[in-house]
């Protein structure tokens, strides 16, 4: 077994080659490489898939209570100072790499059928083993140095794969809204980075948490700076995790392919933030400044994802705002303390958001032969309906996703957002009382989705509604743009100009084996990974456990408050079944008109609709301040910058043509000048 740990730098190391050689391949002979789709995928998901194997046997192995292995070796050093890079196994790295191996493996599998009629197919294989390889090697780090290296490369590739179709506008904006979004953060990370360097002279974790500790206990470092230092690290975490108010780039990230939207919010970029808080918790634990900080940034977010996605009518838009929410609950359980609960759900909301965003990606494959490849129809829940019927591998399996999330037992996310719930109120019943609520509105969100679109009649043929949509995108497009920027005669062509509308269907079809095979096998760690963290054998808190901290499940067992647990699952149970039961009155049985309701809240289903303003307030605020201030800039560049310089030689142009007739090389004339001069002086002595 030890021989596993020596070589399992090959985890990251192997998709890594994999999108080396076939990126080489489409650099050297782009034609000839892109007509080896099935050749590359294969390769490529074979390298991913012996990675993920050995993910497996070093979880396995750290599970039976092998000790955390780490192999460094001296990068850099100078004088006494020394940096050193490798890698490092322990329990949480062997649980993250169990996440991403399994998620990534699954969806570059349900590609080869989402992606097979596109022209890129070869390239979105390479760019997605990659993004795999930065986020392994991310995982794997053993120092935070090491860690912002793979932090930017996971920025990188998911800037590439948001923007893969660049030669659409929305994809192209998306990818750079993203880019821009996470730069901000990751500039905070890098000032705090840099000050707990300079505080405690370490990039290792553990010993920049026990020294920056030590100094505050001793007066040496004032507290309100490490808190300052850990709140800039934490903007890191804000921006990748997608937290109020680094939050704006995910929805839009939506731009991108369904399986790249699937990795990115189950296992890859946003999980990345929650990792990262999960390595800083030596530091972040003993400041709590910090650490309030932290949870009140979280709760905020979950309810602000929940109450956002009630609204949206895009199914991947609702999953999006799914995920900022969910990821809310997972920082708020850090931010509390509750280090086991967060990473308990970081790896039950992996499984079925996976599951829920590939579903996702199934229904829009089987729509668009009805409706077309515009997303405007394709990704509306207003024209969908009815699909159970059509696609039942996909409406079993996106049920089952919505079960989990709505923290129905005994899916998977029941028990880790329960334990959440109850973690949060032993420390704050407010915080508790907004996740709780959160706990409703997802359930009524998620069954509104899933009723929407699986259940009732096919509305996909039905003009009236695709004429509104199509007025609806119009009217989008020309806020967007600004008044006057575009004619009502132009926008329709503008609004299809990008996608081929060309439908041959009546009904929808279910997806290939490629796509339904993965939603069946991720249907079940949705429904049996929460198992593992019950309560009455919390088998997850005992393996993955704060630092410093060793906990036994015979311990976990001791503690259990059986009254206590039924009291607090019963709640968050209770506030699930009401939003269901909500959403089955509106959706189902039209008990309740849920238009009629909208109308009556027209101020608040507005502030939902246009996602509480944010980015409208941050297009004023950054997009067209920034704009003014570069024309300012330039203005004051052109007039005055220029004008001195333009004056300096204007003036050296007069002063050289005046001295021109005075320099005449002639010796009496210079004596005439020295003459006249010493007379001025003397006459002016003279007078004084």
């Amino acid at each position: 077994m030890e021989s596993l740990y020596s070589y399992a730098w090959l985890i990251p190391v192997l998709p890594l080659l994999g999108a080396a050689i076939v990126g080489v391949g489409l650099i050297s002979y782009s034609d000839a490489t892109s007509k080896l789709r099935t050749p590359s995928s294969i390769f490529i998901v074979s390298l991913v898939g012996v990675a993920m194997v050995m993910s497996f046997g070093i979880l396995w192995s750290q599970w039976n209570g092998h000790e955390p292995y780490s192999f460094m070796f001296e990068w850099a050093s100078a004088g006494s100072f020394k940096l050193q890079m490798g890698y490092t196994i322990d329990h949480l790295a062997a649980l993250m790499l169990v996440i991403v191996t399994t998620v990534a493996f699954l969806v570059m599998v349900y590609t080869d059928g989402y992606m097979a009629h596109d022209p890129g197919y070869v390239r979105f294989y390479a760019y997605l083993s990659l993004f795999s390889f930065s986020m392994l090697g991310l995982v794997m780090s053993p120092n935070l140095l090491q860690v912002y290296v793979f932090w930017e490369l996971v920025g990188m590739c998911s800037y590439l794969l948001i923007g893969f179709w660049y030669n659409r506008k929305p994809a192209a904006d998306a990818c750079q809204k993203a880019f821009v979004t996470n730069r901000v953060g990751d500039f905070g990370l890098l000032l705090g980075m840099l000050g707990i360097f300079w505080a405690t002279g370490s990039f290792d974790f553990d010993i920049m948490g026990e020294r920056l500790t030590h100094m505050v206990e001793v007066g040496s470092l004032p507290g309100v700076i490490a808190a300052l230092f850990a709140i800039l690290v934490f903007m890191g975490p804000m921006a990748k995790s997608a937290q109020f108010p680094l939050h704006v780039w995910l929805p839009d990230a939506m731009e991108g392919p369904t399986p790249i939207s699937a990795l990115i919010h189950a296992a890859t970029m946003v999980a990345a933030g929650v990792f990262l808080i999960g390595r800083m918790y030596p530091v972040f634990e003993e400041i709590p400044v910090a650490m309030t900080t932290i949870a009140y940034v979280g709760a905020f977010t979950a309810m602000m994802g929940a109450t956002i996605a009630i609204t949206q009518n895009d199914i991947k838009k609702g999953l999006a705002y799914s995920t900022m929410s969910q990821l809310g609950y997972m920082v708020m359980a850090m931010g509390v303390g509750a280090y086991s609960a967060g990473l308990f759900h970081l790896m039950t909301h992996a499984y079925f958001k996976a599951m829920l965003f590939l579903g996702s990606g199934s229904v829009i494959h089987g729509m668009e032969g009805v409706v077309g490849h515009n997303p405007t129809y394709a990704q509306d829940m207003r024209l969908m309906g009815g699909l159970r019927k059509y696609m039942p591998a996909t409406a079993t399996t996106f049920l089952i996703g919505t079960l989990a999330i709505s923290g129905i037992p005994p899916f998977a996310g029941f028990w880790s957002k329960d334990e959440i719930l109850g973690s949060t109120f032993q420390v704050s019943p407010f915080l508790w009382a907004i996740g709780w609520l959160t706990a409703g509105i997802t359930a009524f969100y998620m069954f509104r989705m899933y009723f929407s679109t699986f259940e009732g009649e096919f509305r996909g043929t039905n003009g009236d509604i695709k004429e509104q949509l199509r007025i609806e995108n119009l009217q989008s497009m020309g806020a967007s743009l600004g008044p006057g920027a575009m004619s009502t005669q132009e926008m329709p062509m503008a609004a299809e100009d990008h996608h081929d509308d060309h439908h041959h269907a009546s009904e929808p079809h279910e997806s290939p084996i490629t796509m339904t095979l993965p939603l069946i096998l991720l249907a079940v760690p949705s429904i049996l990974v929460g198992l593992v963290g019950t309560p009455f054998g919390n088998y997850f808190e005992a393996f993955i456990s704060a630092p410093g901290e060793v906990v036994t499940v015979a311990e976990l067992a001791e503690e259990v408050d059986l009254h206590e647990f039924a009291v607090m699952a019963g709640s968050s149970v209770a506030i699930s079944v009401v939003g269901i039961t909500l959403a089955v009155l509106m959706y189902v049985t039209k008990t309740i008109d849920a238009g009629a309701i909208a109308t009556k809240i027209k101020p608040l289903y507005n502030f939902s609709l246009n996602k509480w303003y944010v980015d409208d307030i941050y297009e004023v605020v950054f997009v067209q301040g920034s704009r003014k201030i570069a024309k300012f800039a330039l203005t004051m560049d052109v007039k005055l910058v220029d004008g001195i310089v333009n004056l300096t030689g204007f003036v050296t142009l007069i002063t050289g043509e005046g001295l021109k007739y005075l320099e005449t090389g002639r010796a009496q004339f210079y004596a005439l000048i020295v003459f006249g001069a010493v007379l001025g002086l003397v006459l002016l002595s003279g007078l004084t």
